[in-house]
Formats: C-alpha cells, sequence, structure tokens
C-alpha cells in the first residue's frame, strides 16, 4: 500500500526519489485513528483532535521536496501534529527541532516518535510556534505544517543565510505554498508555488 501510495505522488509530480523513499518508508497508518486505518495510505487528509490535520502525503511531499535537503541539516518544524512530518524529515538524514502549541498532541507524538525508533533524530518541544525554538537556531531550513496570515518574522531571524522557508500563506480558503530563501541578513528570495489548504497558525499554547 505504501508503494502505490508513492507512484501516486511520483505520478502527481514529485520527482525527488529520496523524498519518495522517505514516505514509503514511514508507516503513516501508525499516526492515525483506528477508524481511520484502512484509509491510512490513500492521498487525503485526516483528523488527528485538537481540531488539527494529519496531512494528505502529496502535501508533505511537496514542502519536504521544496525544503532541498541534505543529510545533516537542522530543520525547524512549526506543528508537529502527529509527528508523521517530522519523522518523514529525519528518515532524510537531517535533525528535526519540531514545537507544538497542544500538549496533547506533542505528548501523543512523542511517544509514537519514540515507538518508531526517531527520538534521537527529532526533538519535540511544546510552545508557541510564533516564538520558534532560538535556543537551537539558526536552522538550516524551516517549515510551517500550517497557515500563517504573515510570515513571522521570529523566525525567519532563525534561519541562517543560505536557508529556505517553506510554508502555506493565506487565509483559511486560500493559501499559497511560499518558498523564502534567506540570500543575506536582511534580504530574501520569495518563490510562489501550488495552493493548499491548511488549518490556521494560531499563537500560544494549549494544556
Amino acid at each position: 500500500m505504501r508503494q502505490e501510495l508513492t507512484e501516486v505522488l511520483r505520478n502527481k509530480g514529485i520527482a525527488d526519489e529520496r523524498v519518495l523513499a522517505a514516505i514509503n518508508a514511514i508507516p503513516r497508518h501508525s499516526f492515525m485513528d483506528e477508524a481511520f486505518l484502512e484509509h491510512a495510505y490513500e492521498d487525503k487528509a485526516f483528523r488527528i483532535g485538537e481540531g488539527q490535520t494529519i496531512s494528505q502525503p502529496y502535501t508533505v511531499a511537496y514542502m519536504t521536496e521544496w525544503l532541498e535537503l541534505e543529510p545533516g541539516m537542522k530543520v525547524l518544524e512549526v506543528g508537529t501534529g502527529s509527528g508523521y512530518q517530522a519523522c518523514v524529515l529525519a528518515e532524510m538524514g537531517v535533525k528535526v527541532f519540531s514545537i507544538e502549541r497542544f500538549k496533547k498532541l506533542h505528548d501523543t507524538a512523542k511517544q509514537q516518535i519514540s515507538l518508531l525508533g526517531y527520538s534521537k533524530s527529532i526533538k519535540l518541544f511544546f510552545g508557541d510556534g510564533y516564538e520558534g525554538i532560538p535556543e537551537s537556531a539558526p536552522y538550516d531550513r524551516i517549515i510551517i505544517t500550517a497557515a500563517a496570515k504573515e510570515i513571522p518574522q521570529k523566525l525567519l531571524k532563525q534561519l541562517k543565510t543560505g536557508g529556505i522557508f517553506v510554508l502555506p500563506l493565506g487565509n483559511v480558503d486560500d493559501q499559497l505554498m511560499i518558498k523564502m530563501t534567506k540570500t543575506s541578513e536582511n534580504d530574501y528570495r520569495k518563490e510562489m508555488g501550488d495552493n493548499f489548504r491548511f488549518v490556521p497558525m494560531l499563537p500560544g499554547k494549549i494544556f
């Protein structure tokens, strides 16, 4: 079923074989409620509680491909959610620092990531994603897995020069994938991608 999913993603335009291999390696069903297990390898998003979703595999693959990852990089992920995206990133050979604002999701993801053996590659934090994780900055890459209405400036400051920042930008119904490449301390090159639909990025944390 995973192999069939990777073929679907390849046919949709995902060209990086390393990304496809990472998707193929991760048991997506492990991150989902039992009610959805038979649909785990369909290219669809599903609810995971707290009003959040596990993104459809195409979205995960698209964002991962856009990050242009190389082994050994440090990646900040804002919005751990189920932990699925973090595991895909870790499978690409990078060190992941992931922050989640919902304590329940943070705790569940921590348990699942440990069970799958990714604890050494993924460090999880409970907190406000808008603040990032400054104590571990700077990062080679930053990814936001929720829709921001504007680019969070505190996160931009945590990106290395030469680094890439990928996020969906816009309101609830109209979001565009954006890639920001930091060309100097205060300059960025902006690229626009496809339209997607994410839950909104919100400040604060929920116990």
